[in-house]
């Protein structure tokens, strides 16, 4: 069988378009190498911005410039400056006295949802992203800006470096205030670097014969092993996450090896799977009561493997958003993790987690003054990953055939497929570019209309939003954004479906700041989850197959008091029914799907809304031990009313929904381990 990486690849075994006379026919070897390199590259792109914002967190302006290339440009809305010398002045400058360097100051900035494109010569690369700074001096100032990046990366002589730097800012505000748009103006719609096909397609098929390779076999077969292990490292870290949120200490403890650690900078150290709960359960014992938050998200993810594939070490931000409303209590945390991780019988499992806050403020107060327990001295940064990913060591032993290793490659090109096409969701519902978010779903495609149902088909998805919010306008008074961060993609093994879950990190903007509480705030962040989403890969561009919303897990009323400000509603009513139920009602209503939509609004029995704790799903059991979750739907959630519906209908292989090897599902776990 021939297999495809995404849409980049010629199968490898099958023979090349006829070329020159004068050149050699590439030989199947030099074909892999040359997708090989690309998808390296595809990660390589997304981890120098990465890294910028990591050295960001601690004011390594040098070492920020340094991951622009020779003649490099910095575009920051109006101001352009050029050069690496100029631009680390310029970052120095623009920071000030919030340089994450002076005691108790913050430059906290998030990077995320990438939607990257490669050019087909695998010379250079665009990538649009999302932005959030929080930035703080530690003497009582404190501001959050937001905006977008339209960057352009290109290869040099010592890797993959930013050419060019386009930050669109769209909100911004001191923190006693909270944001508007900037300048009190409607927002433009930012143009896209990308089509709606090529969103789907990050890795674009290549220009050219590929180029005679030197590479080996073996060598080849482990650096397509070290992308598999970067997708399940960054899966199982991910897991790790949305655990934490909901404080299930039973799966967190799961996710560690026996010899687990646990250090908290500041705090201690804590040995063993016991001492992994005791480290945990210092945020509290086992499952969230009503008003309480634990949300941490994670941003800027870094996963670098060893080269022999033994360990790898996870790196990124997390941003806390915390309290309990019924407490009027509220607080943020900003803190940076560097995280070991051991492979043991073809599992990735953590094994030693060492988590380094860097500030804890109250909401109401704010970081303005370094929060609380300010200190003289700022904490040691973890260690910064080199910048250029070490060499992994070829196999030892047999190796699988060129097919096999390029099914295994099109596995982690698919990981890359499902991410972009997941951010250029985002993106689109951003922009109310409806047209163009419904061309990105799969011709038998289905989508969730929040509150209403699901819609199948790209005419009643495109019909559905439509019918709910009319026409893009050219500018926009308010916006809700729509971060899809933090995904776990579980692959199938010929690479040619995945399971999706993402967060929902919603800040919202309007033009000046609104009056009063509200139930639909257009300011601050709100939250939820896309817990059942799918993809395919349809006649070569991925492609969503079903989107499900459920939200909102906890959402701000009011910038003062933020998300611990949330009351229950008067009686317990349930919020008003969606207007498509009776002007453009669904193919499957969420009325209709019993307990998988209970609490939810919409759906059945009583709506419940933030204080209240909704429940919370997940399609995928442990990815360590396969411990079944107490809400476990490892389908499209309308496959049990519409069977049709399932992408496994349609010739498409069923991912893997819990610990796997290879895109080979280890199976369910006895029944006595589960919960």
């Amino acid at each position: 069988m021939a297999w495809r990486i995404g849409a980049s690849s010629a199968a490898v075994m099958a023979a090349m378009a006829t070329v020159a006379s004068a050149a050699p026919a590439p030989r199947p070897i030099d074909i892999l190498a040359r997708d090989v390199e690309r998808v390296e590259s595809a990660r390589a792109v997304k981890d120098v911005q990465r890294h910028y914002a990591q050295f960001s967190q601690f004011g390594r302006w040098d070492s920020m410039a340094a991951l622009f290339a020779d003649n490099a440009t910095l575009r920051w809305g109006e101001e352009t400056v050029t050069g690496r010398a100029a631009i680390a002045a310029w970052l120095r400058a623009k920071a000030g006295a919030m340089d994450g360097v002076r005691p108790g100051s913050l430059h906290t900035e998030i990077i995320d949802e990438p939607l990257e494109n490669l050019s087909p010569d695998g010379k250079t690369a665009k990538a649009r992203w999302m932005g959030l700074r929080f930035l703080g001096d530690g003497a009582g100032k404190a501001r959050i800006e937001g905006g977008l990046y339209e960057n352009e990366y290109v290869r040099e002589a010592g890797g993959w470096r930013i050419s060019a730097m386009v930050y669109h800012p769209q909100y911004e505000g001191d923190y006693a205030d909270g944001w508007t748009n900037v300048g009190g103006k409607d927002l433009p719609i930012v143009p896209p670097h990308f089509t709606t096909d090529e969103t789907g397609v990050p890795i674009p098929p290549a220009t050219g014969a590929a180029p005679r390779t030197s590479a080996t076999v073996a060598s080849l077969a482990s650096r397509i092993a070290r992308l598999n292990d970067e997708d399940a490292v960054r899966n199982v870290q991910n897991a790790y996450g949305y655990y934490v949120d909901r404080r299930m200490w039973t799966d967190v403890v799961d996710l560690f090896a026996d010899d687990a650690a646990v250090r908290i900078a500041g705090v201690g150290d804590y040995a063993g799977r016991d001492g992994v709960r005791r480290a945990m359960e210092r945020m509290g014992p086992e499952g969230l009561t009503h008003g309480q938050l634990n949300d941490r998200p994670i941003f800027d993810l870094i996963v670098q493997v060893s080269p022999d594939g033994r360990e790898a070490i996870a790196r990124g931000i997390e941003v806390g958003m915390l309290g309990d409303a019924d407490k009027r209590q509220g607080a943020w945390e900003f803190s940076v993790f560097h995280n070991r991780f051991v492979k043991q019988g073809g599992i990735w499992k953590l094994q030693a987690l060492n988590l380094t806050p860097l500030v804890r403020a109250d909401y109401a107060e704010g970081w303005g003054k370094g929060g609380e327990g300010a200190v003289s001295t700022k904490p040691t940064p973890p260690a910064f990953l080199p910048v250029a990913r070490p060499a992994p060591a070829p196999v030892a032993g047999a190796v699988p055939s060129l097919d096999d290793l390029a099914r295994k490659l099109a596995r982690s090109s698919a990981y890359d497929g499902v991410e972009n096409v997941s951010s250029a969701y985002g993106f689109y519902i951003d922009d109310f570019q409806w047209p163009q978010m419904a061309a990105i779903f799969a011709v038998k495609g289905n989508k969730q209309s929040p509150f209403a149902g699901y819609y199948l088909g790209r005419d009643r998805i495109l019909g559905a939003v439509n019918a709910s919010w009319g026409p893009a306008p050219k500018l926009r008074a308010a916006i809700s954004f729509h971060w899809r961060t933090q995904p776990v993609i579980q692959v199938s093994q010929d690479g040619r479906s995945a399971n999706l879950r993402t967060r929902l990190f919603q800040p919202r903007t309007s033009k000046a700041a609104p009056a009063g509480p509200s139930e639909f705030y257009m300011g601050g962040v709100h939250a939820g989850m896309y817990p059942n989403e799918q993809a395919v890969l349809e006649d070569g561009v991925w492609r969503l197959w079903s989107v499900t919303i459920d939200e909102h897990y906890f959402a701000s009323p009011d910038w003062k008091g933020g998300w611990a400000s949330a009351v229950d509603r008067p009686d317990g009513a349930a919020p008003p029914p969606s207007k498509l139920l009776t002007i453009y009602p669904p193919d499957v209503k969420i009325s209709d799907l019993g307990r998988r939509e209970e609490g939810f609004r919409g759906g059945t029995g009583k709506t419940i809304t933030w204080p209240g704790i909704l429940p919370m799903w997940f399609n995928y059991r442990n990815l360590v031990s396969g411990r079944t979750p107490e809400r476990y739907w490892p389908d499209c959630v309308p496959c049990e009313a519409l069977p049709d519906a399932r992408m496994t209908a349609h010739g498409y292989q069923a991912p893997p929904t819990g610990p796997q090897v290879d895109g080979v599902d280890l199976g369910a776990p006895k029944a006595s381990e589960n919960p």
